[in-house]
């Protein structure tokens, strides 16, 4: 890229307009991604002097290879799309959240005759009512698991009163969660009024709920009805479990979201709490990627964007312990998402500041139990790495593939491509390949033709300046499970194709257990306690892992299609069925001319085919 790609006269090009620009390093990686209210100037500032700049921004810049932009009508619309852009690709360079967390609701279909209640895992511009978001889909769970069988509200999707009547009431009629309106014995009216309660319990107003509960619970125990008595205290005993839950409360009833922060180095958490009607439905916390000279600030700008990105619901107010950067744009960012006016507000005395010293503290406790837990993640991982790094030489492992082969008597031979990033598996860039050139049990062959497959396929797409994916993205190490044969052809296949690209090989003992790496023409000893040698030992299981599951079911489908597609009559849907009845090939292979013919679907000619297929001689 660098030599069709000249930085300094492109700077020039630059226009003076709102907009979105994205770096690239030599690979087409998106590293780092910002807005700018000028392109022009902003961009050219990070490849001028360097000073007053951080480590993390001189870094990034000595990575840059290419850059592109896109203007925008405005600095909102760049806001925006730089949100959406860092979501999506989440870059090298920029703070980022560890996980992209998304939050489910509660959704109300009101626009149906009798009204489902169910969880959704967004909100859409439709005619039913969200609440939430909660905090997690256990909490949705378990609030809906309530409302059935407090409210006895149907789950199923039948078209009501379309499908009145037709078939049997289910068993959650029989188990009392369900008033059954499938089979008309409710009215849509009585329905209805179930529907309103359950509308206030999920507002939070719980005395009319609990009311009802302990009429019922009166009522049963009047008559002597000890069981059904029972089953409504227990009721009455969720009811004020969620009721404490949300106890803290804020008297304005507002909805906010309460956000602080605590940081420490490399490590920052931010604690959430969601208050909704005054009443806080539930908390979160979030891990942030770091640099150790990033600011609070800065941080927690990231944050906000990131965050209220990715979630469809917007507060009125946000409260927040410290003033951000761009506070009017966001602003004017989350009031035209939300439709309505959103205020961030940095409290200094009263009710609301003592909210976010709570959101405080529980950030920093936070940081501090999972303190030790990170740490020793960080030591299974990126730690693992750069013992790797040490044992062979190599600086800056971030991304690393793996790649086995595996077949039975050269049949159905595939090559799998297992992918690792900060010593963790990233399974959206596995791949799988089915061997097209090779005949016979040839590993090295094979390992060849996927290898040349895989960086060919990367070449061309970053010729083409393709979005980085699986293929454009190339790793910092290869490891091949294998030793010195399956290296050299590594090697050749990276020559060919003028990539440098070190290639260690994964060595095993007589027992199949890795005992080294092979690099360089030598076989390197490793300890095996250590935790570099537990990453290697994880890749190379996947590798093996991911190739064996892709030739089982191509075997399996070939094993299918040698037999039953040879048989006259016996169509995909036939065979689905024999396989569905019977379990497995050999107990259709021995069924009777009888036990065919009790398989749904299958007439006497066709019965008459398989038995006679598979019993003439």
């Amino acid at each position: 890229m660098d030599a069709v790609f000249n930085i300094q006269e492109e700077l020039k090009k630059l226009p003076e307009k709102p907009g979105v620009y994205l770096m690239h390093n030599a690979l087409g990686e998106i590293i780092y991604i910002g807005k700018a209210v000028k392109l022009k100037n902003r961009v050219r500032q990070y490849f001028q002097s360097n000073r007053n700049k951080t480590s993390k921004i001189k870094e990034m810049v000595s990575n840059i290879a290419w850059f592109e932009y896109i203007i925008t009508d405005s600095e909102v619309e760049a806001l925006v799309l730089e949100c959406n852009l860092i979501k999506e690709h989440r870059p090298r360079y920029n703070t980022m959240l560890k996980d992209g967390k998304g939050y489910p609701y509660i959704r109300v279909t009101v626009n149906e005759t009798y009204p489902r209640v169910m969880m959704a895992h967004e909100m859409k511009k439709d005619k039913t009512h969200y609440f939430g978001p909660y905090p997690s889909s256990a909490a949705v769970k378990d609030t809906l698991d309530l409302i059935y069988r407090i409210f006895r509200i149907r789950t199923c999707s039948k078209n009501l009163p379309k499908e009145e009547g037709k078939g049997r009431p289910c068993l959650n009629y029989h188990m009392k969660r369900c008033l059954a309106p499938c089979q008309g014995y409710t009215t849509p009216e009585q329905y209805r009024q179930q529907i309103d309660q359950v509308i206030q319990f999920l507002n939070g107003k719980y005395d009319g709920v609990k009311k009802f509960l302990e009429q019922n619970m009166y009522r049963a125990s009047e008559q002597m009805e000890f069981e059904e008595a029972a089953y409504y205290r227990d009721l009455i005993k969720s009811v004020q479990m969620i009721a404490q839950k949300q106890k803290l409360t804020n008297r304005s009833m507002e909805d906010q979201d309460i956000i602080a922060m605590a940081l420490s180095g490399e490590e920052a958490v931010v604690q959430v709490f969601f208050m909704r009607d005054g009443k806080m439905i539930g908390r979160e916390h979030f891990h942030l990627r770091v640099a150790s000279d990033d600011s609070y600030v800065q941080i927690l700008t990231s944050f906000i964007k990131q965050f209220y990105a990715g979630t469809p619901f917007i507060p009125k107010e946000i409260l927040l312990q410290e003033e951000i950067e761009e506070k009017e744009l966001i602003m004017e960012w989350l009031t035209e998402k939300r439709g309505k006016k959103v205020s961030i507000l940095i409290p200094k005395k009263g009710e609301k500041e003592h909210l976010i010293e709570l959101a405080k503290k529980n950030a920093q406790m936070v940081l501090e139990q999972d303190r030790e837990k990170i740490q020793r993640e960080e030591q299974r991982t990126m730690g693992a790495l750069e013992q790797i790094e040490q044992w062979i030489g190599v600086e800056k492992i971030r991304r690393v593939e793996a790649y086995d082969i595996s077949n039975t008597n050269g049949l159905e031979s595939v090559g799998s491509m297992v992918v690792y990033e900060d010593g963790k598996p990233r399974r959206n860039d596995y791949r799988k390949f089915r061997i097209q050139s090779v005949k016979g049990p040839d590993d090295y062959a094979s390992m060849r033709e996927v290898l040349t497959r895989r960086f060919s396929h990367g070449l061309e797409e970053i010729h083409q300046r393709k979005q980085a994916g699986s293929f454009t993205k190339f790793p910092d190490l290869i490891m091949m499970d294998g030793g010195k044969g399956q290296v050299n052809v590594a090697l050749e296949v990276l020559e060919e194709l003028e990539l440098n690209i070190p290639v260690c090989g994964m060595v095993k003992d007589d027992h199949h257990r890795t005992r080294g790496l092979y690099f360089h023409n030598q076989e390197i000893p490793i300890d095996t306690h250590s935790e570099g040698f537990h990453l290697i030992t994880r890749i190379q299981d996947e590798a093996h892992r991911f190739a064996i599951e892709y030739h089982r079911s191509l075997r399996g489908k070939a094993v299918l299609h040698s037999v039953l597609d040879d048989i006259p009559g016996i169509g995909p849907k036939r065979r689905r069925t024999l396989m569905k009845h019977f379990g497995d090939l050999e107990k259709i292979k021995i069924a009777s001319l009888e036990e065919l013919l009790c398989v749904e679907g299958m007439t006497k000619a066709a019965a008459n085919e398989v038995f006679r297929f598979f019993h003439t001689e």
